[in-house]
């Protein structure tokens, strides 16, 4: 892995002459991202997310943190104790970088140890399960970090809307994938390009399906104006 990702993270944080990331993915064209849009503060962020942080309470896991944005949040207004995580070791540097004060290079299903009140993963959450079949295992892994009363809040998209529709309404999927929100990504960032890694957009239903199959509950929050949404899981 290159961390191309946390590289652009890194340069942002370091005035080291940033340039914007180019996303692709297996079902639509090459798009730019601004690595500015990574150090959001609160105001800027979308309702879901804003929604999230304010549901977030006691001790706090940020899974997937990136440039550690909804962790120092948290810590530095709400003065809650966060944990931010993420397997990108530049990314973790930046968020020691801004202060953020429990930062660490990890990968969720390697977690060990503590557990929480809350667990966040935020930014379409769902897309480190990778593919549908993994999500037995990430959700019993993030249940087995939960303390008793705790909460996972997680956001996706139904991104069903991306698909051509026939005549009769149905749509056209590829067959290639045993679910349509698989999706393969790819970052390109200063003229090198990240390998190829799966990632996964849950529609509600199918979400709240392998929740309960782990014995989590699973309950909506909030629905954002295009095709995303905000879940609660609990035990």
């Amino acid at each position: 892995m290159k961390d191309l990702f946390g590289k652009a993270i890194f340069d942002f944080q370091t005035n080291n002459a940033p340039e914007d990331i180019i996303t692709e993915t297996s079902i639509s064209e090459e798009d730019e991202m601004s690595v500015a849009y990574l150090f959001r503060s609160y105001p800027e962020m979308p309702a879901i997310e804003q929604k999230a942080l304010q549901l977030a309470k006691g001790k706090i896991l940020d899974v997937g943190s990136g440039a550690g944005s909804h962790a120092l949040s948290l810590q530095n207004e709400r003065h809650l104790d966060v944990t931010a995580i993420d397997i990108s070791p530049k990314a973790i540097e930046t968020c020691l970088l801004r202060g953020i004060e429990k930062a660490e290079v990890k990968n969720i299903l390697d977690y060990e140890g503590e557990k929480f009140d809350t667990i966040l993963l935020l930014m379409n959450g769902t897309g480190i399960f990778g593919k549908l079949k993994n999500c037995n295992e990430y959700l019993a892994k993030l249940k087995s970090l939960l303390n008793p009363e705790g909460q996972i809040l997680i956001d996706s998209s139904d991104i069903i809307y991306m698909f051509d529709e026939d005549e009769d309404g149905g749509k056209w999927i590829p067959s290639d994938n045993d679910y349509y929100g698989e999706l393969e990504f790819t970052i390109s960032y200063k003229g090198e390009k990240e390998e190829s890694f799966d990632w996964l957009y849950l529609d509600y239903n199918t979400l709240q399906n392998a929740a309960i199959a782990n014995g989590l509950k699973c309950e909506l929050i909030s629905e954002g104006s295009h095709y995303d949404y905000l879940a609660k899981l609990s035990i």
